[in-house]
This record gives C-alpha cells, sequence and structure tokens, in this order.
C-alpha cells in the first residue's frame, strides 16, 4: 500500500525552511535592490494579491529598465533609437514601450575569440578579467574562461541548429536558481521536505553550462540526496554532434560512436533509475524526479515491457520540464503523461506537474497542483502576447510571446520570440 502524507502543511513554514536551506543563494537584506525585494521578499511566487504585486513588478522592471539603460551600451543606443528612457516608464501601462531584444540576437555570434567579445559587449555592468589562453578557442573554451572569472554562461539544446547564449553574473544566476526552486516548491510544498531522495532527470549540473541541467543545481541544496540521470560532462561539442551536426570526418566517425555509446549508455540509465525506485519503495522515503519527461518516460516503457509498478503514492513528486528534445515522436499529452505516471509508479496526477521555461529568462511558470494550469511568477516577471507589429493584443488573442524579466542584471531581460 501507498505511504501517505496525511497532515495539511503550511506555505509559509515550508518556505522558511527552504530560505534556511538557500541562504547562501539570498543576498544580504540591506543590499536589496527592487528585483531582490519581488523575489526574495514576497510572501508567495504566485498568491500576491494583484496589487501589491504589481508595484513589486513596477519597481523591479523599471529598475532593471534603467539598469541596462544606464550600463549596457548596445541596449541603450538600442533605446534611443526607439526614443525611450526611463524616465518613459511611470506604470505597467508603459511596459509596452520598453524595447524588446529579439531572441534571434542571442542566436546570432561569431566563433572563437569573437565569441568572447561578442558576450561581453552584451553584458550589463563592469565585465570581469576574461583570460583566454588558447588562439582560436571553442564555445566551450571560452565558457570555460568566463566560468573561471564568475560568470556562467548557459545555453540552449539547440535543437533549432543554433544554440542560445546567455551570460549571467553571480546574482542573477542565484536569481535564478532560487526562483526555480522557490516556484517548484511552492506548487509542492505539501510534498516537499529537505530529507527527500530526487532524480535529476537531466545532465549533471555540476558537469554541463546546458541551462536546464546547470540551472537546477539549487537541487542539490534543496533535497538530501539527488542523483543525476547524465552523470557525464556535456558540452556544445557533444550536443552538437549527437544532434547529426557533425563537422569533418572525424567528427562523423565520432558522431557513429557516440550513437552505439547512447544506446548504451540510456540502458543503463533506466536500469539504474529502477533499481533505484525498487529500493525506496522499500522504505518511507520520499522521492522526486526532476527534468525531461522523456527520461521517465523511457523508464515507464521499461517498466511496462517488464511487467513492473510501483506504488509510492503522495510521498512521491514529478516536476517535468525541458520537453522532448530529440525524442519528439514519444511526446505525448501531458494529461496522458501524468495517467501514466501514477498507473506505473504510484503518484498522484496532483503531485505530478510541469514547468515551462527559456534560456533566455529566469521566470518559470510553473503548473499548480489543483489545476495543472500555467502560473506566471508576477512579482518580478511581466508576460505578453504581441503581434507582427510587436503590439500587445487583446486578452485571448494569439501572437508571438515577450517578456520584461528583472532578474537579469547582467543582459537585458526584454526579449520577444517568434
Amino acid at each position: 500500500m501507498a505511504a501517505s502524507i496525511s497532515s495539511a502543511v503550511k506555505m509559509s513554514s515550508v518556505i522558511n525552511d527552504l530560505n534556511k536551506r538557500l541562504k547562501s543563494y539570498i543576498p544580504d537584506r540591506n543590499s536589496f535592490e527592487p528585483p531582490d525585494k519581488a523575489l526574495y521578499g514576497a510572501d508567495s511566487m504566485f498568491n500576491t494579491k494583484a496589487e501589491e504585486a504589481e508595484k513589486y513588478r513596477l519597481d523591479a522592471i523599471k529598475y532593471a529598465f534603467k539598469l541596462h539603460y544606464e550600463k549596457n551600451k548596445f541596449y541603450h543606443d538600442f533605446c534611443v533609437e526607439h526614443n525611450v528612457k526611463p524616465d518613459d516608464i511611470k506604470s505597467t501601462d508603459d511596459f509596452a514601450k520598453i524595447p524588446l531584444v529579439s531572441h534571434k540576437f542571442f542566436k546570432d555570434y561569431p566563433s572563437g575569440k569573437d565569441f568572447a567579445v561578442w558576450l561581453a559587449n552584451i553584458m550589463t555592468g563592469d565585465i570581469p578579467k576574461i583570460k583566454i589562453e588558447k588562439k582560436n578557442p571553442s564555445f566551450d573554451d571560452v565558457i570555460k574562461s568566463f566560468g573561471n572569472a564568475g560568470i556562467t554562461v548557459a545555453y540552449s539544446s539547440g535543437t533549432t541548429g543554433k544554440f542560445t547564449f546567455i551570460p549571467r553574473d553571480e546574482r542573477t544566476f542565484k536569481s535564478a536558481e532560487y526562483s526555480i526552486a522557490r516556484s517548484v516548491i511552492e506548487m509542492l510544498h505539501q510534498w516537499w521536505r529537505y530529507d527527500s531522495y530526487a532524480y535529476l532527470l537531466f545532465p549533471h549540473s555540476f558537469k554541463t553550462n546546458l541551462y536546464v541541467g546547470k540551472v537546477t543545481s539549487v537541487l542539490f541544496d534543496a533535497i538530501k540526496d539527488v542523483r543525476a540521470a547524465i552523470d557525464r560532462e556535456i558540452t556544445t561539442d557533444l550536443i552538437r554532434i549527437s544532434m547529426g551536426r557533425p563537422k569533418g570526418l572525424k567528427e562523423r566517425a565520432m558522431a557513429g560512436m557516440l550513437k552505439l555509446a547512447s544506446k548504451r549508455m540510456n540502458e543503463k540509465m533506466v536500469n539504474d533509475i529502477i533499481e533505484w525506485m525498487e529500493k525506496l519503495e522499500k522504505t518511507d522515503e520520499r522521492i522526486f524526479f526532476a527534468g525531461a519527461p522523456f527520461i521517465l518516460n523511457m523508464v515507464m516503457d521499461k517498466m511496462d515491457r517488464e511487467g513492473l509498478k510501483f506504488d509510492f503514492g503522495d510521498r512521491g513528486a514529478v516536476m517535468t520540464g525541458g520537453g522532448w528534445k530529440t525524442q519528439e515522436n514519444h511526446r505525448m499529452p501531458v494529461e496522458e503523461f501524468r495517467e501514466k505516471v501514477k498507473k506505473f509508479i504510484g503518484i498522484p496526477e496532483n503531485q505530478c506537474l510541469d514547468l515551462y521555461a527559456m534560456v533566455e529568462g529566469n521566470g518559470f511558470m510553473t503548473q499548480c497542483p489543483e489545476g495543472h494550469y500555467l502560473h506566471i511568477p508576477q512579482n518580478y516577471y511581466h508576460p505578453m502576447v504581441l503581434d507582427e507589429n510587436n503590439e500587445p493584443v487583446g486578452y485571448g488573442e494569439y501572437g508571438k510571446f515577450a517578456f520584461l524579466d528583472s532578474l537579469a542584471r547582467s543582459y537585458p531581460g526584454f526579449i520577444f520570440t517568434g
């Protein structure tokens, strides 16, 4: 029989405990700026009263806009072209005036040492000294050099053929880490305890700069015991080759070997996860899966073939994110995925949630357990839907997604997609 968590848990006590665990992510309160107040100071990421949330959001975004206008040359010039300055933003109604950068901008970069110059030029504020030793460094060489100087350059999975690169200073990156942890745990506050066991269904956070893996490094501080499904170094070169974009004969040969090795590694990964569940089902410990739905789906498919089922009940929880990537042909509706998790692992549907995020932003739209609707962290993050002229559309209309992200201190987080 599945174990149950019977007593109701107060959100405030859970967040207090989480904040103690994540103390190193939170700046000293005396140094709080408006974005910090909106993130760390609010009682809730999603349930702040509308008027209070609007005040947080207005102050935070006004602060961020002024920061980038004054301390980022390329964005300052961009604003001058659009004839917009910080004093023009007086209310949330003025947010539509803030000049937006296309997400394609972060995919348009040179290689070698020029890539390092490109990164430095899009950053806001003082740039630390970056030491690059190689004459013709790879993307990964440059990323490592920036990392040595305290700048985390995270990137997308490159499924469209080009990586997106975003440079985050320490304060911005810690804000992103805290934001994802807080967003997830608020939605799963009835389940969360530090003394739990988690499986990260992404590359190991300390062995990659792939954003979905890197930003989830906070999991290692929020949960007592964490394992990673992909526990090896993952680089841009490795991702590019595995995605079928090798350069030259050497990389083409490597692609063939990677394909063979990948099959074996996937089999081991799935077996390891099943063994982990077999061991923990016999205990009363809580378990958590965080990451790519397709990895958990691979596990459940093997369980189905072998006639295996577990029944963790409400001591188990799942938070998926990152999409199906190369497993797009196995994609299923989220409702069907939740039913499958309940059938094979025994975790109830109200504790099987999903979130949506982008490498360009630090906002994590997270499903609620009640209706599985995606919720926006409205205290610091302002989403918009735009028409073909980049003008906001009315409620219920379709268009391009855009956002104003006040947590982005090291780059202008005012971005439109499409």
